[in-house]
């Protein structure tokens, strides 16, 4: 079974969330910074995942990531450049982008993901509201465009990718506070969880 190289794109913390209405007593970058660090936990724990390799220029992040992550600079401006730049820098195949918002990721349900496309040529999982796209994953460099952004569901399946089947944390990003009530609900990794219990204790 292929091992993926698995590339996490996140934004400087600063700009990122801003759709997001944070908890009171919660900063959104300190949200957006503990999505970003058990979305890779979770990742880096999963089988068919060679290497994690985040693609940031946020420094306070790439301090705080496990020892078993890389950090790459963002390169390009945009997601998308920025991630093509990654691929072809790494020269990695398989190949795959997931979105750095993922706190309830469960390893066992990205392999499911992961294994199914290895089926394909390009696959993507749609992101719970069916729009966005949450997991892009290419079996050649050659096949890996990103086309993340609003409406990147059909964009990639317009391109050629197959839509994956996964499971419901695969599929859970966090752009809004339902989003987030409703990773809460599926139950989110201890970054998250710790953050949030420690601003509903203060």
């Amino acid at each position: 079974m292929a091992r993926w190289t698995l590339l996490v794109p996140v934004k400087e913390l600063s700009r990122a969330k801003t759709r997001l209405v944070p908890p009171p007593g919660v900063q959104r970058a300190e949200l957006a910074r503990a999505f970003a660090l058990d979305t890779v936990a979770a990742a880096a724990a999963a089988e068919l995942v060679e290497r994690v390799v985040v693609v940031t220029d946020d420094p306070v992040l790439a301090t705080r990531l496990p020892a078993s992550a890389a950090v790459l600079a963002g390169g390009p401006d945009g997601l998308n450049p920025a991630l093509l730049h990654a691929a072809r820098e790494l020269g990695a195949q398989p190949v795959a982008a997931l979105t750095g918002d993922l706190p309830g990721l469960r390893s066992a349900e990205l392999d499911t993901a992961l294994a199914t496309a290895a089926q394909h040529e390009l696959g993507a999982v749609a992101d719970a509201q069916g729009t966005g796209t949450t997991l892009l994953a290419a079996g050649h460099l050659s096949s890996f465009v990103p086309r993340f952004g609003e409406g990147s569901f059909a964009a990639h399946c317009a391109a050629g990718a197959a839509a994956l089947p996964a499971g419901r944390s695969v599929r859970s990003d966090v752009d809004t506070a339902d989003d987030l009530r409703s990773a809460v609900a599926l139950g989110v990794g201890p970054h998250t969880a710790a953050l949030l219990a420690d601003r509903a204790s203060a």
